[in-house]
């Protein structure tokens, strides 16, 4: 995958992911398909979640930053 490419992917992954630990569209989206009992696991999958996106981002820019300065 390419630096745009994985940059992109830990930006809209983070993204989506914050939107759905801060706000209650998770919650809202799962009690209106009748899958409110699995609001309780949410936390186990949501926050590891941002945090690997959020590190592909800063990988991502890492690698990006690294591949500038040898150029």
């Amino acid at each position: 995958m390419t630096d745009k490419g994985v940059l992109t992917a830990g930006i809209i992954g983070a993204v989506i992911a914050a939107l759905c630990c801060f706000t209650p569209v998770l919650v809202i989206l799962l009690g209106v398909v009748g899958l409110s009992a699995l609001i309780g696991y949410l936390d186990y999958v949501l926050l590891p979640a941002l945090a690997f996106f959020v590190l592909l981002t800063i990988y991502a820019l890492w690698r990006r930053q690294q591949r500038n300065q040898t150029s």
